[in-house]
């Protein structure tokens, strides 16, 4: 004659379980495969692995402006030659800029001079040449306003920047195709190259990572 089997029947709610254990319930973690002094891993439902494997991501800046006044530099001008707090390299990016953009100032300005004297040899090239300086005297202006916002930490600036670089390519191919080209965009470009490269090295991003989230 058989007996009752002294497992609990796991079709019964109300079976009697040994201490310490309880039904499973929709939801709770499932226990993983477990070996000797591990742990055991647990899922839970919908949970996805980290996705990259932990490789670096790039990422657009969570600070950028939603404003115009927030693109504005705090205090205007009045902190351009203050640079406290800045590590080396972002030191000498930051008046690599400034300079730079004061340069291509002082630079668009000559060079309006030269354009209504070309305007009375060859018009046609005279407005493209025209065009070509009000875009640099704009990247000019970009600059300076940029790297005073570079230097709160901002790191929308530093992409901008970036950009800004990019553009003084695009300026330094375009007027080099025109008689009256200006040979110094290329060293602009150049100079611009070696500030933005300043931006993005690792001492640099530590102080970024460092401000970030700072008002």
């Amino acid at each position: 004659m058989s007996t009752p089997s002294d497992e609990p029947d796991p079709r019964d709610p109300g079976a009697e379980r040994p201490s310490g254990q309880f039904p499973a319930q929709p939801g709770s973690p499932t226990p993983g495969p477990q070996f000797p002094g591990q742990e055991p891993a647990q899922q839970y439902p919908g949970q996805q692995p980290p996705a990259g494997g932990g490789r670096f991501a790039f990422e657009m800046p969570a600070d950028r402006p939603r404003t115009f006044g927030e693109v504005l530099p705090r205090g205007g001008l009045s902190g351009l030659f203050d640079v406290t707090g800045l590590p080396t390299e972002l030191k000498v990016s930051y008046w690599i800029w400034v300079i730079g953009g004061l340069l291509g100032l002082l630079g668009g300005v000559i060079g309006l001079f030269g354009v209504l004297v070309l305007f009375a040899i060859l018009p046609g090239v005279a407005i493209l040449v025209f065009l070509l300086v009000l875009v640099a005297l704009a990247v000019a202006a970009a600059e300076i306003v940029l790297a005073l916002k570079l230097k709160e930490g901002k790191e929308w600036a530093r992409l901008a920047l970036t950009i800004v670089a990019g553009v003084s390519l695009l300026l330094a191919i375009v007027s080099s195709s025109f008689p009256a080209g200006q040979d110094g965009n290329w060293l602009g470009f150049l100079v611009s190259l070696v500030a933005t490269a300043l931006m993005w090295v690792p001492n640099s991003q530590n102080w970024f990572a460092a401000a970030r989230g700072r008002p």
